[in-house]
């Protein structure tokens, strides 16, 4: 009987690709004309949105009357999405600037549409505050100006100014750093355009030339500014947690609301990111660059963050029970039975339940499956935004204003109108510039993936050979 076959690591790369091949597959999206596929998916991501910029319009022009804020929740649909959006940005620099530090190379397959995800969904957010204003005219309150107004300085006690100091520089850096990453494959595009586009190419390449001092400062750069965007992620929404934190009421005032969220980021930006690059991987035949190793490495992070989660609800649930305070056990016990019930199962089924299927490796590695369960989560995650404000802001102290709220179809129109935003760019983005990081991949070649690539055909090899004498 022969050695048992020690195993071996799982290709990054499938295909037995050369350099140039790598090269055509990856620049081929931004320099063929566009398919059918993706100009429909553009034309219905541009008509949300303008739906959306109409209701933004007719919000702006009508007045926030046009939302459903009654006396108890004022702040609706807007803030709900908001620190959705916030959340979905999360997972994208995290991706990229965690894995970069650890030097975990199966990053190159996700980690350029995750930045660019990061932008995307920053942007979209970034529209929720100026419109919840309500005259969009004296948005400059949030922003710091020299002190020539009087009274009429930001009130630095305020955690929404907070949310404007944290999200702009978290903003700052992810810009820097996606942009940063796509210089190497600009060059790339540059080299092999004519005409105009080899005109806009040089310009977005910034001269790189590939010489070894280019090389020595872009790592350098991308380690600076890894280090500067992890510590940033677990402040951005720990800041925006502090917006419900930092108030008296039941069910916000409460220390475990920063770990909380920003596991929750973590956990709703991986399963976006699943979702973009399952679909991506799909209509730009990227199966050779983001492998069934990519997705079952997602999946561990969103049970281990998923998990994280649950046990954070739980938490809550015990100290409420624990503390004896009648206001913070109403506030929870009105979440699970109370009108907004459904919501509340919503998000524990979506959320607490469904990751916990990806403890099957079977599941863990299906494709169909996981492509379903990162909707399912970032449904469930919009779920937990809306229990926090929606249930806890609609029975408050007083029962003589208690209420019942539900959005119009303004607040219906902006949120899809984000969506159509978001999936817009995203559109533009995959023609714009590679969608996986040219320069990266070939990386993991030259350290060793043809190794292993050839490690993985000498074990079945092997295996076929010493199958008949088992039997």
């Amino acid at each position: 009987m022969s050695a048992p076959i020690s195993p071996v690591r799982q290709p990054l790369i499938t295909g037995s690709k050369t350099y140039h091949q790598i090269t055509e597959d990856l620049c081929s999206p931004t320099e063929r004309a566009p398919n059918a596929t993706w100009v429909i998916a553009f034309l219905i991501s541009v008509s949300v949105l303008g739906f959306g910029l109409f209701c933004i319009a007719w919000t702006i022009w009508k007045g926030i009357g046009t939302w459903g804020s009654n006396r108890t929740i004022g702040w609706a649909w807007d803030i709900t999405n908001f620190v959705w959006w916030i959340g979905i940005g999360h997972a994208g620099t995290l991706i990229s600037a965690i894995l970069l530090l650890f030097r975990q190379k199966w990053r190159t397959g996700v980690n350029r549409a995750a930045e660019a995800m990061t932008i995307f969904a920053v942007l979209c957010a970034a529209l929720f505050p100026g419109i919840h204003v309500g005259r969009a005219w004296v948005v400059f309150y949030f922003f710091p100006y020299p002190n020539t107004r009087g009274p009429l300085w930001p009130n630095f006690n305020s955690p929404l100014l907070w949310d404007l100091f944290a999200i702009s520089t978290y903003f700052t850096v992810s810009l820097l750093f996606w942009y940063t990453g796509l210089v190497p494959d600009f060059a790339t595009v540059r080299d092999r355009a004519k005409g105009i586009r080899k005109k806009v190419y040089t310009f977005l390449a910034f001269g790189w030339t590939g010489a070894a001092k280019h090389w020595q400062r872009w790592e350098s750069l991308s380690l600076v500014l890894a280090g500067i965007a992890t510590p940033l992620v677990l402040s951005v929404h720990t800041i925006v947690s502090f917006d419900f934190a930092t108030s008296v009421i039941p069910g916000w005032h409460t220390t475990i609301f920063p770990p909380y969220f920003v596991a929750g980021a973590i956990f709703s930006g991986f399963a976006m990111v699943q979702t973009l690059m399952l679909i991506t991987r799909k209509v730009l035949n990227l199966q050779d660059y983001i492998t069934v190793e990519h997705i079952e490495s997602m999946n561990k992070v969103i049970l281990a963050t998923g998990s994280i989660v649950g046990v954070a609800y739980l938490t809550e649930l015990f100290i409420a029970w624990y503390s004896g305070y009648i206001y913070e056990q109403f506030a929870f016990f009105n979440r699970a039975v109370g009108i907004y019930w459904w919501s509340y199962f919503g998000m524990m089924a979506c959320n607490v339940i469904s990751p916990q299927f990806f403890w099957n490796k079977k599941l863990r590695r299906s494709i169909t499956f996981t492509f379903f369960m990162s909707i399912f989560i970032n449904i469930g995650m919009w779920f937990e935004r809306f229990v926090i404000i929606a249930t806890t802001l609609a029975r408050d102290y007083l029962p003589s204003s208690w209420s019942f709220y539900k959005p119009t179809w303004v607040e219906v129109g902006i949120y899809l109108g984000t969506m159509g935003l978001f999936f817009t760019l995203y559109l533009i983005f995959v023609r714009v510039a590679p969608v996986v990081a040219i320069a990266e991949v070939k990386s993991i070649l030259k350290a060793g993936g043809d190794q292993y690539v050839e490690k993985h055909k000498a074990h079945h090899e092997k295996a076929e050979l010493e199958a008949p004498a088992h039997h």
